[in-house]
């Protein structure tokens, strides 16, 4: 089938490349829905307003971590089955686990407005940033399912040889953003509102074109009568959990360094980390680009037992990774205070918070790719449990740690530690697997 000639081509730095950079490009745009908003929101309404966009992240994270690990799960089943050659199955599995998706978006949705009210009752914050959180998630929660299709058609467009399509609906939908931040905040006057109904609209644009494109048959994957199967649900879930609990730590994480920074410097202190965690964010998604674009290619090539293609692949990711690494850790610190002042003017107390600790948290960005990239990795492989193991470590077990530890004998210095303190444990850790289980998946050693 021309469809799978893609993964029939030889294994080279130039093919790998044709999977990756589209799929590096989306993430890229898919960061700016968030750094957007917060550009926007600091800029036209204030650091109390930006303060409010990271003190809502626990719930989104919590309202997207099924669709999530649905999203990533089944694509590794469903590619898995191509590469076995179990086309029509694996679409009838896909269309089943969409529903499944859509179902768990709209239960998420009303799970999320149960509990609004009372997360931001319990973080004793001012009346004002009190205000702006219930109104940025209440306008955001209108937009879930949406939303969860796009996680979900992201990884299935990339997985059907249509990462260009990917790449064009983030595109589309980044621009669409950027402008109705504009529109609905400098010149209707929607306040913080405006731009979570912005990010709605442009996360929609993927939902939408999704929908159009999978409904054709000529597509790799496409729509057929839905067929539920328990252990392909249970597949699904068990290969995506390690991204589903990085996404349920991250929220507990970030609610940990709310208060951390609530109990040192204030509503203050809030917005220098969200402006820390945008930058960080933003080179993340480099590496989480790359790890998403060879993802369809592991898993079709452990689906098809060949082991050289596969050996291949993964030594030309560590190296391409270690580059991305290099250069983006190394970016951030040059260019800290250009950054920060994106989001801060020089004059504002968040500057000088913003700038101090991003120097010390972009050392994060050493160890970020290969950890993101190893939990990808076995994931595509479809070893859930060991993925999940060094999501859960790195995302909730060594933060759990660093953030308890360091903060109380550094201060502020300590939370700004802590993240790179962790990555280097979960690199620890990470090496320790992909040498544990090079003999076995026959991937070779570093």
């Amino acid at each position: 089938m021309k469809n799978q000639n893609a993964y029939q081509k030889p294994v080279t730095l130039a093919n790998i490349l044709k999977f990756a950079v589209p799929t590096i490009a989306m993430t890229v745009f898919m960061s700016f829905y968030t750094m957007v908003d917060g550009l926007f929101v600091s800029n036209l309404i204030g650091t109390d307003a930006l303060s409010a966009i990271n003190l809502t992240a626990p719930v989104i994270q919590l309202v997207t971590a099924v669709s999530t690990m649905l999203a990533t799960g089944g694509s590794a089943v469903i590619m898995k089955k191509m590469g076995e050659q179990k086309c029509g199955e694996a679409r009838e599995d896909f269309t089943c686990l969409i529903v499944i998706n859509v179902l768990a978006g709209l239960a998420m949705c009303a799970f999320g407005y149960r509990i609004m009210d009372r997360l931001f009752a319990g973080m004793h914050l001012s009346a004002g940033v009190a205000a702006y959180c219930t109104e940025y998630l209440s306008r955001y929660l209108l937009f879930t399912v949406p939303i969860l299709l796009m996680n979900n058609f992201t990884l299935y467009m990339i997985a059907g040889e249509m990462a260009s399509l990917s790449l064009i609906c983030s595109v589309t939908g980044g621009v669409l953003n950027m402008a109705l931040d504009y529109v609905f905040i400098a010149v209707f006057g929607m306040g913080i509102g405006g731009a979570a109904v912005a990010t709605g609209l442009g996360y929609s644009v993927t939902a939408v074109v999704g929908s159009v494109v999978f409904s054709r048959k000529r597509s790799l994957l496409h729509f057929k009568k839905p067929v539920f199967r328990v252990r392909v649900l249970a597949g699904a879930a068990a290969n995506g959990c390690s991204e589903m609990a990085t996404a349920l730590v991250t929220g507990i994480v970030t609610m940990m360094f709310n208060q951390a920074m609530l109990r040192f410097a204030g509503e203050r202190g809030v917005a220098a980390v969200t402006i820390i965690m945008y930058v960080l964010m933003f080179a993340s998604s480099l590496y989480t680009g790359y790890s998403y674009g060879v993802a369809p290619m592991l898993s079709y090539y452990y689906g098809e037992q060949n082991g050289t293609k596969l050996k291949k692949l993964v030594r030309t990711s560590l190296h391409v990774i270690a580059c991305i690494s290099v250069v983006t850790a190394a970016v951030s610190f040059i260019l800290t205070g250009p950054l920060v002042s994106v989001f801060a003017r020089p004059d504002d107390p968040v500057y000088d918070l913003a700038v101090t600790g991003n120097r010390i948290c972009c050392a994060a960005l050493l160890f970020i790719g290969f950890n993101i990239f190893m939990s990808g990795m076995f994931t595509a492989l479809s070893n859930g449990a060991v993925s999940a193991v060094l999501a859960f470590s790195r995302s909730f077990v060594f933060m759990l740690v660093t953030m308890a530890v360091l903060p109380a004998i550094l201060g502020i210095s300590g939370i700004w530690l802590a993240t790179p303190a962790a990555e280097l444990m979960a690199f620890a850790l990470s090496a320790a697997m992909f040498r544990k289980y090079r003999k076995r998946y026959g991937y070779g050693g570093l």
